[in-house]
């Protein structure tokens, strides 16, 4: 586990002129508290005694709503876009949703002796996170990014977690419409940030990978002057992403960088290969699987070596790092294999695990849920992904959920369309997987479960292994 989930450690207080001056916000009826603020919560149910709460306004919720139920609970201090009728102190605010950026912000100047390092790119974001994480944490207290953190809400209560023994923080910035990493990126201020990848995730809000190169790009803006920027060198987008640059030194990774991989060898669960930096070369070994994953590797080396990291630590770091939850995760069943690649999905990813599996024991089964996120080109991606898996060295997919119908379209495109079959409903899917593991006795088999978080391919692993 990282220092960032383990630390029991208290948080800095906030004493009320900081809020004050962070939010530039008003005491209602001028009614002033006193005393410090142990930390600021956005989650009315574990607000206590000693917090603030922040209340959030979205399209389907008003926090506000949930005031006067805080009080209740002991909390003492509302951050507020509006006064409401409760018995707390109320600090007024013009937006609290900017408010949470600025305390963020505000937090993230106060820990100057930080060295930060934020990333984006369409897949691979978070094993990177991961493996930075490994890199970094064994050296110093780190802050990660935990789970799916990473948005203009995400960003800034993760900034609101750091303390004064961290010495690195390793952001994650995710982009669901324009402008969104330019606002994020400017309150983490990265001394080294970049891109892993352009990829196909959230075409539909982007309409087409143009529009989510724009959008990454605007990491770069807020890298401090005399830091670095990572640049994917092997990337179609590549020569687009190097206008985005404002930093005089760049670090490339992949096929034509700084940082490349050679005498490759892929193993079922893991992979070797020559690490080629610019300070020195290293036999590495990766406990991840697939090509996808030393592209990821090569990417945590350059954001490692551009904040000052050893390439001996990066090494060690690397090969001792663990895939986060659902993401390729080898469980062994008897002579069933299951992997888990649960925790989301998007055509690139899809691909790779793709890869992965064609490289297991015995029968190879991919089963498959919707991916969403892809707006107008849904159906049409789908489609081509079906026509893509089936031609891998893949026995069968199983497809399951509203796009599972044009994914079989596709595959029946090919000289394979048999290896394809489409159920609308994981319970549909069920009895032919128990079928197919019936059929294929006493042969060893190989499934991969994957799909966008909504769909909860966990589930259907989980009911799977339960009845062999």
């Amino acid at each position: 586990m990282h220092t960032s989930t383990t630390s029991t450690a208290p948080l800095t207080p906030w004493t009320l002129e900081q809020l004050q001056q962070a939010t530039q916000g008003y005491w209602h009826n001028n009614k002033i508290p006193s005393g410090e603020i142990k930390r600021i919560l956005t989650d009315s149910r574990h607000a206590e005694q000693g917090d603030a709460f922040l209340a959030l306004q979205g399209e389907r919720f008003d926090a506000h709503d949930f005031v006067a139920q805080v009080a209740i609970q002991g909390c003492e201090i509302a951050i507020v876009s509006h006064p409401v009728d409760a018995d707390i102190y109320q600090l007024v605010v013009a937006d609290t949703r900017l408010a949470l950026g600025h305390l963020g912000a505000y937090r993230r100047a106060q820990n100057s002796q930080l060295k930060v390092i934020a990333l984006t790119g369409s897949s691979g974001k978070t094993t990177t996170k991961e493996m930075l994480g490994s890199i970094l944490s064994r050296l110093a207290p780190t802050l990660i990014t935990r789970g799916n953190l990473n948005n203009d809400l995400g960003v800034p209560m993760m900034l609101l977690e750091l303390r004064v023994e961290h010495q690195y923080a390793v952001m994650e910035l995710g982009a669901s419409h324009q402008g969104e990493i330019d606002y994020t990126s400017n309150l983490v201020q990265p001394h080294v940030a970049g891109i892993i990848n352009i990829g196909t995730a959230h075409l539909g809000e982007f309409g087409g990978r143009d529009g989510i190169c724009r959008a990454k790009s605007e990491i770069y803006a807020h890298i401090a002057k005399k830091g670095i920027s990572i640049v994917p060198a092997a990337d179609d987008f590549a020569e687009v992403i190097v206008k985005a640059i404002q930093t005089e030194r760049v670090l490339s990774f992949g096929g034509n960088g700084d940082i490349f991989a050679t005498e490759i060898q892929l193993h079922p669960q893991s992979s070797s290969f020559n690490l080629n930096t610019p300070v020195g070369l290293r036999l590495l070994n990766l406990p991840f699987a697939g090509d996808h994953n030393i592209q990821n590797a090569l990417a945590a080396t350059a954001f490692a070596l551009a904040i000052g990291v050893a390439l001996d630590d990066i090494v060690t770091g690397l090969e001792q790092a663990q895939g986060a939850k659902g993401r390729l995760n080898f469980i062994q069943q008897d002579k069933y294999l299951f992997i888990d690649d649960t925790y989301n999905a998007n055509p690139t990813s899809m691909r790779a695990a793709a890869e992965v599996l064609a490289q297991q024991e015995g029968i190879k089964v991919m089963v498959i849920g919707d991916i969403g996120e892809l707006g107008a080109s849904a159906a049409q991606q789908h489609y081509m992904l079906g026509r893509d898996l089936v031609a891998t060295e893949v026995n069968f997919v199983v497809a399951v959920g509203e796009f599972a119908p044009a994914t079989q379209e596709g595959a029946r495109s090919t000289q394979y369309g048999k290896k394809m079959q489409a159920f609308l409903t994981q319970a549909q899917a069920l009895p032919f997987l128990l079928s197919l593991i019936e059929t294929h006795q006493p042969q060893s088999m190989s499934f991969l479960f994957k799909g966008s978080r909504y769909t909860h391919m966990e589930t259907l692993m989980a009911d799977l292994m339960e009845k062999i």
